[in-house]
């Protein structure tokens, strides 16, 4: 099937709401004042929705591979981020299994998209 636009991705979708929970949870105290480590979280999540885009927006299947590559890696970091958060009791359990349960979700789903980008013949135009 033809993707025509990467609003249409399931795995743009997901990383979209995955980059809210990431707002709605570092939006809460105490874990809205450590700024930095907010900002780097939310930038992580925001990283792993905006590298679906721009690999899609670029020309043919080799390049989005590339870019969903860097996407996986974000959803990792913001994975990593998750402990830390939860270690240091900035999040609750129920907000941790969640953003483990996406995340893991996320890149597994992306890594499938790009083992049949991998192995598709359609070289020139997004498929799925």
């Amino acid at each position: 099937m033809m993707i025509k636009r990467f609003e249409d991705l399931e795995i743009w979708q997901e990383a979209r709401e995955l980059c809210d929970l990431v707002f709605k949870v570092t939006s809460k105290e105490p874990f809205c004042n450590d700024f930095r480590f907010r900002d780097q979280m939310r930038a992580s999540a925001g990283s792993t929705m905006d590298n679906i885009a721009e690999g899609f927006e670029r020309d043919g299947n080799k390049e989005l591979f590339q870019f969903l590559s860097v996407s996986n890696g974000s959803c990792g970091e913001v994975k990593s981020q998750s402990y830390r958060a939860f270690n240091w009791k900035y999040i609750d359990e129920k907000d941790f299994k969640e953003l483990i349960n996406r995340t893991e979700k996320l890149s597994g789903k992306t890594t499938s998209l790009m083992h049949h980008l991998k192995t598709s013949p359609n070289k020139g135009s997004k498929y799925a």
